[in-house]
């Protein structure tokens, strides 16, 4: 940070500092934004720049959006997941007790600028959760990046900067390629929330306070998988071989005992509901996402039950 104000000098920067955490991405945290943007008159020619990981992100972003109906944010990600997600396309949003970013808008950046050096600042387990979306997109594109990161990863979690280098590029290039073809989240777009649904609902349970979004995710990712394997659109064991890469990538993999019924309660909240109808992101093998609501509402709730329910 001493470094981006030192080269901000000039145009005299306001500094705000947020504290970390899912449970910060508030309207409290929001309307506190506002206050400082009215304090020091920020108009419509002015600029946010956010430096932090996608809570900060997505703070910036939706205030960018919504201050004198729209001004410009800059994108400094310093943590992996807001490197190779968050910060880029244009999703901004706050959380709402009854859910997760339930209230946002699409607002693009005017550039997101990733430095993989400042990885090294991050605890273990804060870059591990990162490593989950980089997963995520290995398993929803058809090229070869599922068998890249199946090689790699001990090298990811290592921090080879080299092979770290190309998992965030791979990561933007993947996601800025869906969202070129449906920037609102229209169609192909949707595919992104593959493990997000079942995630969400996880981190609503906790109140955002026991799981980082990325262990959300990994954990998400699972139980879409196994879902999918359970409605019979899947016939690879491919849950196997993802709880496998999520345990070498250090995240977890054991599905939280949060009950089955307040799990769909949780998921009914979720922004891809249409029409009183879950739509979840599913496999029907790793490169092929479907999005869909074509299943009965029986073998949801008996798939949660069997995995969300103690004992």
């Amino acid at each position: 940070m001493p470094i981006i104000q030192s080269a901000l000098s000039d145009a005299s920067p306001e500094l705000l500092v947020l504290e970390d955490g899912e449970f910060t991405k508030n309207i409290a945290t929001l309307s506190m934004i506002y206050d400082r943007l009215a304090t020091a008159r920020i108009a419509r020619d002015g600029l946010i720049i956010a430096v932090g990981g996608g809570v900060v992100g997505d703070l910036a972003g939706f205030a960018a959006a919504t201050w004198q109906r729209g001004i410009d944010v800059l994108q400094i990600p310093t943590t992996l997941l807001a490197q190779v997600d968050s910060s880029v396309g244009g999703k901004t949003a706050v959380n709402h007790p009854a859910g997760k970013n339930l209230i946002g808008a699409f607002h693009q950046p005017i550039g997101v600028v990733a430095d993989v050096h400042v990885l090294k600042t991050l605890p273990a387990r804060e870059f591990s959760a990162g490593l989950a979306e980089v997963i995520k997109y290995g398993l929803i594109e058809s090229d070869d990046f599922w068998e890249w990161l199946n090689v790699h990863m001990e090298k990811l979690v290592a921090q080879n900067e080299d092979y770290l280098i190309e998992a965030v590029e791979r990561s933007c290039a993947i996601k800025a390629r869906i969202v070129g073809k449906d920037e609102r989240e229209q169609g192909v777009r949707a595919t992104l929330n593959f493990g997000h649904t079942f995630g969400h609902a996880i981190e609503t349970g906790t109140q955002y306070r026991t799981w980082l979004h990325g262990e959300a995710v990994a954990l998400g990712m699972i139980m879409a998988t196994r879902f999918s394997q359970h409605v019979g659109l899947m016939q690879a064991n491919l849950a196997a071989d993802l709880e496998k890469l999520c345990q070498r990538a250090r995240l977890p993999i054991e599905i939280p005992r949060l009950g089955g019924a307040s799990m769909l309660n949780w998921m009914g909240l979720d922004k891809k509901v249409l029409s009183s109808k879950i739509r979840l992101v599913l496999l029907k093998d790793k490169g092929q996402p479907i999005v869909t609501s074509e299943y009965s509402d029986e073998r949801l709730v008996s798939f949660l039950k069997k995995h969300c329910d103690a004992g």
